[in-house]
């Protein structure tokens, strides 16, 4: 018979979008900007792996004595974060998660100890809990998983989901996420009982060309805005959420508007254009180089 803990191949339960409500039949939880993470971890071990089963275990040295955490052999769901400020950094656990030379990866554990934090339990001694509800998930894990050696458990609150996106929104967090207290866990299934909210933010933005696909149509946006000095700055490009008309639209001023200076060294094959379009982009936080992290273009502006 088959058995989780020895398989060890669950793919990880995956979460639709929504906005804010308020519902007394859910938990409210922080959404943690990291990376998802499975952890197999008994009285002598813990093997980490990622939503593609990868063993990132080596990476993350300093998450060896989370087993110390555990009062029997489990499986628990959860987040990998790096911390800057007190707040979850992205950039931080992305460009650990990329490392792979011994030294620097212990330097980095000791410099700045990523953290486990569990938010379900799977499997708990010899029995899988995934057909329980939630409720009884997370007691079983606060029950036999203690907190210390960088693991912490995910706190929740219940039915104001609302005001807790408001307070998070304010403190410039991700977002939340939204879970049904008699949910069951789904492995590897996408579904309605864990529901994300992100918290996403709108800019006005230049078109200030586009990157054709291979039959020479519009496929990726490049935006950005000049600044006090007059000087163009580059927001990154963006490839969902243009609709048809608008790639229409760029692709008819474009015949009679395109330059041949490029706005941006770094986009090869890139149509530019006069700096008169704009359009409006919903993106959440910025990456370490000034470009929108997961931008989606909401439509061309003629009002601005």
């Amino acid at each position: 018979m088959s058995d989780l803990f020895e398989d060890k191949n669950i793919s990880p339960m995956l979460m639709y979008e929504t906005t804010p409500f308020n519902d007394k039949n859910y938990f409210y939880e922080l959404k943690l900007d990291g990376i998802r993470c499975i952890a197999y971890i008994d009285r002598q071990s813990v093997v980490l792996q990622n939503k593609r089963f990868k063993d990132v275990t080596a990476i993350y040295p300093e998450l060896s004595d989370i087993k110390k955490c555990v009062s029997q052999r489990c499986i628990l769901d959860g987040e990998l974060i790096s911390l800057k400020g007190g707040k979850p950094d992205f950039y931080g656990i992305q460009k650990r998660s990329l490392m792979s030379d011994g030294f620097k990866i212990s330097l980095a554990a000791r410099k700045n100890a990523v953290k486990f934090v569990a938010y379900d339990m799977l499997y708990i001694g010899k029995k899988d809990i995934t057909f329980l509800p939630l409720t009884e998930r997370k007691a079983l894990l606060e029950d036999n998983v203690k907190e210390g050696y960088n693991l912490s458990i995910s706190r929740y609150i219940e039915e104001k989901g609302k005001e807790f996106f408001g307070l998070v929104k304010s403190s410039e967090l991700e977002g939340i996420v939204a879970k049904k207290k008699e949910g069951l866990y789904y492995i590897g299934r996408r579904t309605r009982e864990w529901v994300k909210i992100k918290v996403m933010q709108d800019e006005d933005l230049i078109i200030f060309g586009y990157q054709p696909d291979g039959n020479g149509n519009v496929k990726d946006l490049i935006l950005g805005y000049f600044d006090k000095d007059k000087k163009a700055v580059c927001r990154g490009k963006v490839y969902l959420g243009i609709s048809a008309l608008d790639r229409q639209l760029v692709a008819e001023y474009a015949r009679t508007n395109a330059i041949f200076t490029p706005w941006f060294a770094q986009y090869k094959n890139a149509v530019w254009l006069k700096p008169e379009l704009k359009g409006t982009a919903r993106f959440m936080q910025e990456t370490a180089s000034g470009h929108m992290r997961q931008p989606v273009f909401k439509g061309i502006r003629d009002d601005i």
